[in-house]
């Protein structure tokens, strides 16, 4: 990467798309060639023994790149937006401080926002007691009754929230009673706060036609690399099937075959139209940031030529409104 002066924000890469696009293959080309370490940004592959249905890269596929925030929460353990945005910029701060690139790949768009973009999430602790009579009110009261109250107090917060979502109306209130100020009053405040490090977006796109393909052929591969084994180990090991680790794509599919209640062939059709759904809203989260440049797989002849345009990319990279734009 070209240097840059002294003082400047390091720049960090942000590789994003759907699943299945190929993020992991072109991350690794990318980090090899800025002797890179890789953050993830998935939401799934953070769990231990959660392998092959989150299609987390195997040894022999990371090519001695180094990963960080994968493999390390185990399912049964909760897991913020929060508590990643602390964990993947200690990670950056320790790949940067080595002299290496970090470059953050992943599909979880909050994650992504989180940590690219100036909101967060203010540094409120739970308190059990008020969040237990916010809770019992909202249980024994119509919840128009509880939102009205939200509307009063902060309408901002309010109008981002529907009504029946009652963990972040209670969640709302409960900064508010906590603290004396609002939800939004806090959120302004974590937006003042600079970004610590320059974030290039780079995103993955191709046809949809040849995108689903590419699902269900990943899918196909799952299925003969031993998922309904590892869903098998989970639910032996205990793993409720209600955890939010369980309820991933892969996982809750296989969990009524295992039961006796649907057939593999019948879940398997149900996991494809499903991760094809996910795809389209992974798009969909996606083209609303327009920091994103996106790069298309079917105008490059394989892998190599477009590892090779988005390395052009980041190295001719200059910083804030200052990009040599390409068409790729």
């Amino acid at each position: 990467m070209n240097k840059r002066q002294k003082g400047e924000k390091p720049v960090v890469p942000v590789i994003v798309g759907p699943t299945a696009s190929g993020k992991t293959s072109l991350s690794i080309d990318i980090a090899k060639h800025f002797d890179g370490e890789i953050v993830s940004a998935d939401s799934m592959q953070i769990y231990r023994r959660m392998n092959i249905g989150t299609a987390k890269p195997t040894e022999t596929e990371k090519q001695g790149i180094v990963h960080h925030l994968m493999d390390f929460v185990e399912p049964d353990q909760a897991f913020s937006v929060a508590d990643y945005k602390d964990s993947a910029i200690a990670a950056i701060h320790d790949i940067v401080d080595r002299g290496k690139t970090a470059i953050i790949v992943g599909g979880t768009g909050l994650y992504i926002n989180a940590l690219t973009q100036k909101w967060g999430f203010p540094d409120i602790k739970t308190d059990p007691e008020i969040r237990r009579k916010l809770t019992a009110a909202y249980n024994t009261q119509p919840p128009e009754a509880i939102y009205k109250r939200l509307e009063q107090i902060d309408p901002e917060a309010a109008a981002k929230i529907h009504p029946h979502n009652h963990k972040r109306v209670i969640r709302a209130l409960e900064i508010y009673e906590t603290t004396g100020k609002t939800k939004t009053y806090w959120e302004g405040q974590v937006r003042k706060i600079d970004l610590p490090f320059d974030y290039l977006l780079l995103g993955i796109q191709m046809s949809r036609d040849v995108l689903y393909q590419r699902i269900d052929e990943r899918v196909d591969l799952m299925i003969k690399d031993g998922l309904v084994e590892e869903v098998r180990g989970l639910l032996n090991d205990g793993y409720d099937p209600a955890l939010v680790s369980m309820q991933a794509l892969g996982y809750k599919e296989i969990v009524p075959v295992l039961k006796g209640q649907a057939t593999l062939e019948e879940q398997v059709r149900i996991l494809k139209r499903d991760t094809r759904h996910f795809a389209k809203r992974q798009l969909t989260w996606f083209r609303k940031n327009t920091d994103i440049h996106w790069f298309d797989v079917e105008k490059n002849k394989d892998r190599e030529q477009l590892a090779d345009q988005m390395i052009q990319y980041i190295e001719n990279y200059k910083g804030e409104y200052n990009i040599e734009r390409y068409s790729y």
